[in-house]
């Protein structure tokens, strides 16, 4: 599939919404991403995508990106060390699985939703929001 096609079947609002909301409850940060390209290793570009995107500079190191590659068909869920040291493997094993549930019954905008209520729960449980956070990274759908 192809990255635009992946995009105009996101209901960009909605998600955009549901990520600034989940943010409201802690002091991390999600990103979510759509690449155009076919990466050979989606974990290693989704790795690569957080640096450059500036996630490593957040206050706690708590940034979480959902990274898609849609014409690999492939996903990516990654934190930074801060969230990492908090929830261990089995969490980002879990949300992996959860969303591809809802990738693989073509319901792309209920797997971005899906996730970002997840990973914001988490974030709010282990980084709860402090009464100085600002929002540190934007919250719009990023595309290379």
């Amino acid at each position: 599939m192809k990255a635009q096609e992946f995009i105009d079947r996101l209901d960009e609002a909605k998600i955009v919404a549901a990520i600034a909301a989940a943010e409201q409850t802690t002091s991390g940060e999600i990103r979510v991403f759509v690449s155009g390209k076919k990466p050979h290793h989606t974990m290693a570009r989704a790795r690569q995508r957080f640096e450059k995107l500036g996630m490593t500079r957040t206050r706690h190191r708590n940034a979480v990106l959902i990274y898609f590659a849609p014409r690999v068909r492939q996903f990516a869920v990654i934190g930074d060390t801060g969230i990492h040291e908090k929830c261990g493997t089995a969490f980002w094993e879990e949300a992996v699985a959860e969303i591809g549930e809802h990738l693989r019954a073509d319901r792309f905008t209920e797997a971005v939703l899906h996730t970002v209520e997840k990973v914001g729960t988490l974030l709010a449980r282990h980084f709860p929001a402090e009464p100085d956070d600002r929002n540190e990274l934007p919250d719009d759908i990023l595309r290379d």
